[in-house]
C-alpha cells in the first residue's frame, strides 16, 4: 500500500508541475456508507460538501490527466481524496471522468482503516472557458472494518455535484 500511496503523489507532482490549468471546485457529497454483516446490508445515507484543487494536463486533444486534492466533511466522517482521472472530451463542452481515487479518513476510530481506494466516474460541462459543473459517482471498494470475527463490511460512496473554476 506505501507503494500505492507513493506513486500517487509522486504522479500528482508531475501532473501538477506540468499542468496548463488550474482550478478550484466545492460542491455537495450525497454520501452511502453501506455495511454488509452476515449476508445482510444495511446503509446510511448523509449530505455534505466538499472543496478542493485541480490540475490538468493536457496529453493530446480531447484527453486530458486531472489530478485532484479535495476535502470531504460529512457529518463526524473527514476525508482526504486525491483522485487521478482521464478526463476525455465527448464534445465541445462535455466531458467524460474516470479513474482511481484514493481516501484518507481522518477521524477513524480504533477497529477502523484509514486508507479507502475506490473509482471516481463521472460527467463535467464547460459552461465557459472559466465555469464548470460536474456530476461524479465514487465508488469505495476498501472495507474500512479491520478483520473482526464478525465478517462485517463497510464501503463508502458518494456522489458529488458542484462546480469548479479555472484559472
Amino acid at each position: 500500500m506505501k507503494k500505492i500511496i507513493l506513486t500517487t503523489v509522486i504522479l500528482t507532482c508531475i501532473i501538477t508541475a506540468n499542468a496548463q490549468n488550474f482550478g478550484l471546485r466545492a460542491g455537495a457529497d450525497f454520501a452511502t456508507a453501506e455495511a454488509e454483516v452476515e449476508g445482510l446490508s444495511v446503509s446510511d445515507n448523509e449530505t455534505g460538501f466538499y472543496v478542493g484543487l485541480f490540475a490538468k494536463l493536457k496529453i493530446i486533444e480531447n484527453f486530458k490527466i486531472r489530478s485532484e486534492a479535495n476535502y470531504i466533511n460529512i457529518k463526524d466522517l473527514e476525508q482526504i481524496q486525491i483522485p487521478v482521472l482521464a478526463e476525455v472530451g465527448i464534445s465541445d463542452k462535455f466531458n467524460a471522468l474516470a479513474g482511481p481515487s484514493f481516501g484518507f479518513l481522518l477521524d477513524t476510530e480504533d477497529e477502523g482503516r484509514s486508507f479507502n481506494f475506490g473509482i471516481d466516474f463521472g460527467l463535467s460541462y464547460d459552461i465557459t472557458e472559466k465555469f464548470l459543473v460536474e456530476a461524479r459517482y465514487s465508488l469505495g471498494l476498501s472495507n474500512l472494518v479491520d478483520d473482526n470475527i464478525y465478517d462485517i463490511a463497510l464501503k463508502l460512496h458518494g456522489l458529488f455535484i458542484g462546480v469548479g473554476y479555472l484559472f
